[in-house]
């Protein structure tokens, strides 16, 4: 697994040129903005919901103490029962365990056109030492109103909701989900703030076509 320390950032900064990164809070819109500019400027997407159940296998309890905790935990325990506050301070991610399993998939990936990362997962401060410009990581956080519609309707399907939150009581857990992300929401927005990078607050107000425009050009995808 890569270990992140300040020695190997100038050769991790260089190797990573040709990645954007497309991070913030759930509900935002990342995964749909990220098809559109893969569409339009032919960038490989590097999906990190997907990525998760490839990397989760190369956790040990000593390097990833979080992640391994949470996947000992059974799917009704993981949302229901516990406070936001609790749920947020278990996430893997905020305390460093992610970054770098996927810096390790990103390093074996071509290099011959942009890597776009659509990762919920990655915090500002784990990604500000990497980057070659400013805007080559963009932070997306969606308004309470806007993720409560998105994860409304992305969960309205019962047997979604099953198979992501099993069969706990789902109201109880919709509450706990979004106590959570408004936590991590409020992480981002402060890391981004101390780090000086790029943050847009999504509130449906603006549609896909004039996003994508806006991160085509902040990630310089326009010339190529």
């Amino acid at each position: 697994m890569t270990i992140l320390n300040e020695h190997d950032f100038p050769g991790l900064v260089r190797r990573l040129a040709h990645v954007r990164w497309i991070a913030g809070g759930t509900g935002a819109g990342k995964s749909t903005l990220s098809q559109v500019l893969a569409e339009r400027y032919d960038v490989f997407v590097y999906d990190g919901d997907r990525a998760e159940h490839h990397y989760v296998r190369r956790c040990t309890p000593q390097r990833h103490p979080y992640m391994c905790a949470l996947l000992r935990t059974p799917l009704e325990q993981r949302w229901a029962g516990r406070t936001p506050e609790e749920i947020f301070r278990s996430m893997p991610s905020l305390h460093g365990e992610t970054i770098g399993l996927v810096i390790d998939e990103l390093l074996t990936l071509p290099t011959d056109r942009p890597v776009l990362v659509d990762d919920f997962r990655t915090l500002p401060e784990h990604v500000a030492p990497l980057l070659t410009w400013r805007e080559q990581a963009v932070f997306l956080l969606p308004t309470p109103e806007f993720r409560r519609h998105a994860l409304g309707a992305r969960f309205a399907d019962p047997a979604r909701a099953r198979a992501n939150w099993g069969n706990s009581d789902h109201a109880e857990v919709m509450v706990n989900r979004l106590g959570r992300d408004e936590l991590w929401d409020d992480e981002v927005r402060r890391q981004a703030l101390k780090r000086d990078l790029p943050v847009l607050d999504v509130d449906g107000s603006r549609g896909i076509a004039e996003l994508a425009d806006e991160l085509a050009a902040r990630f310089l995808l326009t010339g190529n």
